[in-house]
């Protein structure tokens, strides 16, 4: 890929041990000899005073040259790794700015290394989100997980769906093209126990990437329900923290009150609310306004009620009506301290006290089931919202096609179309498009030219 070379801090911001100046392009030799001084050994860490303009050293570390294309955007790459002061790095910068300014060197975008490897085939595009993903990890199951995406698990689990539909497609436009063989294509070519196999797989790859998107999205969970019946308590007991005033007086929560949360790795974010009433205070009320606008965007919201006879009143019944529909409600009855009930969780609802904490462990439980987290496998992987997207239109496309192969072959090719999109919607995932993919195999497998 022809581009202007570019450079950057490669490490964060502030003061470190160590930092490191990224240069990347199709040829850095000029570079390299004016900051350096010398010509560097391919992949060899060296000792060395980093040259200014006039000769005099910036700063002494090690610099490391990876010729292209075994480099990491797959352009020629130096890493310049020197004391990591601010000003130490951008005088570094400024200087390797400064020696490549000839060649068009510059400043690089935000991201733009990764870009340049994706380009260059150095990673699909799963790959490349992986890595931003793995920085962002929020804990130590996502950093697993994105680990697991930035080595290609998901990226190889979309092509096993996508060979099979090769498979299954280079037979379907064989038969397109040559209609008077009069093959009935759907019996002998067993394409609807292909298709089904096809199905199989792709249900099974959402399933895994629904584990691995919560793992990166994480789960909005809003705490609502009536004043004081342990909103904040509640809030205190899954965070193991007094991160919100509790006491007796109705309407002491006036705003939201975030807390970020991890149960089995996944992170939550649990939102404390104002209680839910009628009010003619000025400041509570518009905490109620806020109360519902967070109740709007929940993933989850945990109504929470007072477990003295396990009944609704007449406030809680107007609020669960409010609810939006859609959202899961999780039905939490506090307080059965008060009432010797031993905690316990049914479907859709748990009891437990958060003042003692006696059902807490219930709770984080019935969170996860409602989000869906099946737990962590050895082969979970990193997803994000766009892939489960892409997977869910291939799951349309293929359902579509399974209704054609119920009729006969006067709709193959519609048939065909639908098996098309699906394998489209999964190459948006790897960023790999190409209407002509199926050229190769189909000349490989079929003597179309005898």
């Amino acid at each position: 890929m022809a581009a202007d070379p570019i450079a950057a801090i490669a490490t964060a911001p502030g003061r470190g041990g160590i930092g490191v100046v990224r240069v990347s392009g199709p040829d850095l030799s000029s570079v390299i000899a004016a900051v350096c001084g010398r010509e560097l050994q391919p992949r060899m860490a060296t000792l060395l005073p980093f040259l200014a303009e006039d000769g005099e050293p910036i700063d002494t570390g090690l610099a490391i040259h990876f010729p292209g294309p075994h480099s990491y955007t797959g352009e020629d790459v130096l890493e310049l790794q020197g004391h990591g002061g601010p000003v130490v790095m951008q005088m570094l910068l400024a200087r390797v700015l400064q020696a490549g300014a000839d060649q068009g060197l510059r400043a690089a975008r935000p991201g733009e290394f990764t870009e340049r490897a994706f380009l260059n085939d150095k990673l699909d595009l799963a790959q490349a989100e992986a890595v931003a993903d793995l920085i962002d990890a929020s804990s130590a199951q996502a950093a697993l997980s994105a680990s697991r995406s930035l080595s290609g698990v998901f990226s190889q689990a979309v092509h096993g769906v996508v060979d099979q539909l090769i498979e299954l497609r280079m037979l379907v436009e064989a038969t397109l093209d040559f209609p008077e063989e009069e093959i009935d294509f759907l019996e002998r070519s067993d394409a609807r126990g292909r298709l089904a196999r096809v199905r199989e797989s792709l249900d099974a790859l959402l399933a895994q990437a629904r584990q691995g998107a919560l793992l990166r999205e994480g789960l909005h969970v809003v705490l609502a329900g009536a004043p004081n019946v342990g909103k904040s308590s509640l809030l205190n007991a899954l965070a193991g923290a007094e991160v919100a005033i509790v006491t007796a007086v109705a309407g002491t929560t006036r705003d939201r009150i975030e807390q970020a949360i991890q149960i089995e790795g996944v992170p939550l974010v649990v939102v404390d609310t104002a209680g839910l009433r009628e009010t003619a205070d000025e400041v509570e009320r518009i905490g109620i306004e806020r109360t519902w606008q967070a109740v709007e965007r929940a993933d989850v919201v945990v109504h929470l009620g007072v477990a003295q006879e396990l009944s609704a009143d007449d406030l809680d019944e107007v609020i669960a009506r409010r609810l939006p529909l859609g959202t899961p409600v999780l039905r939490v009855w506090n307080k059965i301290d008060l009432v010797g009930l031993p905690a316990r969780a049914d479907e859709g609802s748990v009891c437990l006290s958060a003042r003692t904490g006696d059902g807490i462990d219930l709770l984080r439980a019935a969170l996860l089931r409602l989000a869906g987290w099946q737990g962590a496998g050895e082969g979970l992987f990193m997803a994000r919202e766009r892939h489960l997207q892409a997977l869910r239109e291939a799951r349309d496309h293929l359902a579509q096609a399974h209704g054609h192969a119920q009729r006969r072959d006067e709709v193959l090719d519609l048939f065909a179309e639908e098996l098309r999109l699906a394998q489209e919607a999964l190459n948006r995932i790897t960023g790999e498009f190409g209407a002509d993919d199926l050229l190769g195999v189909i000349f490989s497998r079929f003597c179309i030219g005898k």
